[in-house]
């Protein structure tokens, strides 16, 4: 039995040039006082106020592979904890629960992925030049459950750049590499360009995707939007495909930012 996302491949491949031009249409002014690392795959280039805690948290639910080989994976929750150590410097946190089904067969395992640690440091950010440029670090320690864990110690790093076009319409994109503890690891990119609707939402559009152990080319893209309920509450919604390979997902999320003064 296929999964019922597979049937949203075609379609959200044929609505990507709609949806972009539905965005780039859009000429409102948007101003946000939360800034997150979700629900697209680019890191922001910022980081979070010195002295305040965010939290970004999300469900995702995503497929992959083709007939008997499709496989479910289910995040719920994913926790992403940053503390604004300095103004341009934070410390990361990221913690999730997974469980990863084979649509056919008996195998089903749950539990807790790998622990991520890092840093986020912004080392540049001059709005004569309009661009930001952080760097962003994470430690990948082997404490996952059985079966979920790579066993292995690992790094992500990401070079995090971005640029205000105009008033409603930003860009940022992410160079990286991943190692995961053997082999030759990923090169990773991707590109987000945002745009806001209103003073309160706001929709992206990305291509992402890597080049596995430098060899094989994995293209994706996603989309979603976001929603601020307060200026330091957000909501977001997001959809992803693969372009190169069967891969589909979605997920909900709401990020929180409390600082000293609540």
């Amino acid at each position: 039995m296929k999964n019922v996302f597979q049937g949203i491949l075609p379609k959200a491949k044929r609505s990507i040039a709609v949806l972009i031009l539905t965005l780039l249409s859009f000429g409102h002014l948007y101003t946000q006082t939360i800034i997150t690392d979700r629900p697209d795959q680019t890191e922001a280039s910022s980081t979070i106020p010195k002295g305040s805690l965010q939290i970004e948290s999300g469900i995702l639910l995503g497929f992959t592979g083709e007939d008997a080989a499709v496989e479910r994976q289910l995040l719920a929750p994913t926790n992403l904890f940053r503390y604004g150590l300095t103004k341009s410097i934070e410390l990361r946190i990221l913690s999730q629960f997974e469980s990863v089904k084979k649509q056919k067969g008996d195998f089903e395992i749950n539990g807790v992925s790998d622990l991520e640690i890092g840093t986020k440091i912004q080392f540049l950010r001059k709005e004569d030049v309009n661009a930001e440029i952080a760097f962003m670090s994470h430690l990948i320690i082997p404490a996952g459950s059985a079966g979920l864990s790579n066993g292995l110690y690992g790094t992500i790093n990401k070079l995090c750049i971005s640029h205000q076009l105009n008033d409603n319409i930003g860009i940022g994109y992410n160079i990286g590499y991943n190692y995961f503890g053997e082999g030759n690891g990923d090169l990773t990119y991707s590109v987000a360009l945002g745009v806001g609707v209103t003073d309160k939402v706001g929709l992206y559009i990305e291509p992402y995707g890597d080049i596995a152990e430098f060899e094989k080319h994995i293209a994706n893209f996603d989309a979603g939007f976001t929603y601020l309920v307060r200026d330091n509450v957000q909501l977001d919604f997001s959809f992803g495909t693969g372009i190169s390979e069967r891969m589909n997902y979605i997920s909900v999320g709401c990020s929180w930012n409390i600082s000293r003064r609540e």
